[in-house]
């Protein structure tokens, strides 16, 4: 079946074209003459390249400067991007993409099938040596675990350009959700010419060329990013933001500071600021759902992993011993949920397991977790010294003192190391760290985007937790017609083992003038699109 003939947030809708997203200016709204857009970023953004880039704030920008074969729409449903449509071979194996001829690079080249192989190839290629390489693999490629092992060259994988606008992927069995998954920015084209041209310097202002909406004007690390419409893009006509400033603020309350002045259109909210905020600025204060985990990573590495961090009974009292409740009601107050398990609770077609210490008391929880303590050896005379890195916030910080206190109620001590965002990420990376604040945000809107995440395989387990009954589980769900019930097994073997403390699952919490348009916050991935955006006249 064609993607010209089925809407992929439902099942079939024959007869019925994609309809392709743009600003489209709701009836009654008239636009303002102001149509700049500035935001903010928490963080410098490490990377612009697509297949090196991690973080969300950086996956932010990249929807603008470069499109992936799929875009969404304001609720989360897939819509063209340099796709129309896809015939699938009747084993669901092979997808045959038909490429849109007016889709362009910011230099005027078209944008062709063998864009998309190059950088498939590129993200897998070990050489590239990128965190998302193993998303190549999640994907079910074909050879793409022998190609990211460096067992077979990359111009093996699964993916060839039949023509300039035919592209054909393989991938290893039947996946419902494949196409779910080209949303994300590691699967997005780079410009070969321009990457072989300019080296590491092809993701500056000046030389980046991109297919996206915009494009690079400017690029200060750690200050701010400036993008204007690429007059190149194949929808630039419905383009209706036409100076985009991204400013990074490390202080939170800076930013809400500057939001209030009038220097940002839109910043996350301090914790605990919520209520006050919305009762203030009711037409401006919002929390909605976001599919982002919030946890405590325990560094399970054989060689640089703490010794005590190794005994499960710690990992366990160390989860138990965190009062949940405290954070969201006390610390955060957006809305956010307690969290026992891993995966986000609304994730489509997710059904919440049974968890033990989910449904105990919290004073429950903390008896068992000193009994569990003094088990593995620790007690007043001999204390658990820990050592805790958080990355540069202070909705962070927060939440790390509070752990702190709960910790010391059982008999640790934690101390707390702050840092920056690249140094925090790096550290993990390496296994430089004892407990790690870490969060994840799903990469499509199914479970497997959390629960790949602790297998062997994962280009982002750093801490290291192995267990071969949980590879060969989501392994299996590959090609299972139902891979829930395997999915709640999952849930259960990290609730068993912990090797991490889960702690709140998300909202957004923002601050967002009340002139925008298009900001995309009934997503749940909460993937938004600045080339969706516009501002209203007040």
């Amino acid at each position: 079946m064609t993607m010209n003939k089925l809407l992929l947030s439902t099942a079939l809708s024959l007869g019925l074209a994609l309809p392709s997203v743009a600003a489209t200016v709701a009836e009654g709204d008239k636009l303002a003459e102001n149509q700049n857009y500035t935001y903010w970023l928490l963080d410098a953004i490490k990377s612009m390249d697509p297949q090196i880039n991690t973080d969300v704030e950086g996956s932010g920008v990249l929807r603008s400067l470069f499109e992936g074969l799929y875009n969404e729409d304001q609720k989360g449903a897939l819509v063209p991007g340099v796709a129309t449509g896809f015939d699938l071979s009747e084993d669901k194996t092979v997808y045959t993409f038909k490429l849109r001829d007016n889709a362009k690079w910011s230099n005027g080249d078209p944008v062709t099938a063998n864009d998309f192989v190059y950088s498939w190839r590129r993200l897998a290629d070990p050489k590239t040596a990128s965190e998302y390489a193993w998303y190549m693999e999640l994907m079910q490629v074909k050879n793409s675990a022998a190609v990211i092992a460096g067992e077979v060259p990359p111009d093996q994988l699964g993916v060839k350009a039949i023509d300039d606008l035919t592209l054909e992927v393989t991938i290893e069995a039947p996946l419902p959700y494949f196409p779910k998954m080209l949303t994300h920015a590691s699967t997005f084209p780079v410009n070969q010419k321009a990457l072989e041209a300019n080296g590491d310097k092809w993701t500056e202002a000046g030389t980046l060329v991109g297919n996206g909406a915009y494009v690079l004007k400017e690029h200060i690390l750690g200050e701010k990013v400036v993008m204007e419409p690429n007059p190149n893009y194949w929808d630039n006509e419905n383009t209706v933001i036409q100076k985009i400033t991204a400013l990074t603020i490390n202080d939170v309350n800076a930013a809400l500071t500057r939001y209030l002045s009038g220097e940002l259109d839109r910043v996350d909210i301090p914790a605990g600021q919520y209520p006050t905020l919305k009762e203030q600025y009711p037409d401006q204060a919002t929390s909605v759902p976001q599919s982002c985990s919030y946890i405590y990573m325990f560094n399970m590495d054989e060689a640089k992993g703490p010794a005590a961090l190794k005994d499960i009974r710690v990992r366990k009292a160390l989860s138990y011993a965190i009062d949940r409740d405290i954070v969201v009601e006390k610390i955060l107050q957006g809305g956010q949920a307690p969290s026992y398990n891993w995966t986000h609770a609304a994730t489509e077609g997710f059904a919440m397991p049974e968890i033990d210490y989910a449904k105990w008391t919290q004073e429950e929880r903390l008896a068992k977790a000193k009994e569990l303590l003094v088990e593995a050896g620790f007690g007043p005379d001999n204390p658990l010294k820990l050592t805790l890195n958080y990355n540069t916030s202070e909705d962070h910080k927060k939440i790390a003192i509070a752990v702190q206190q709960f910790w010391k109620g059982i008999g640790v001590d934690l101390t707390l190391n702050n840092m920056e965002w690249k140094v925090h990420t790096d550290k993990m990376q390496n296994q430089d760290f004892e407990v790690a604040r870490y969060a994840w945000c799903g990469d499509y809107n199914e479970a497997s985007t959390y629960l790949d995440l602790f297998t062997s395989y994962s280009g982002h387990n750093n801490g290291k937790f192995f267990s071969e009954e949980y590879d060969k589980l989501m392994k299996e769900s590959k090609t299972a017609a139902d891979p829930n019930p395997m999915y709640t097994q999952a849930e259960q073997i990290l609730a068993k083992n912990m090797p991490m403390a889960p702690i709140y699952q998300y909202t957004k919490v923002e601050m967002i003038k009340p002139d925008m348009r298009g900001m995309g916050q009934e997503n749940l991935m909460q993937n938004w699109y600045v080339k969706d955006m516009y501002r209203v006249a007040q």
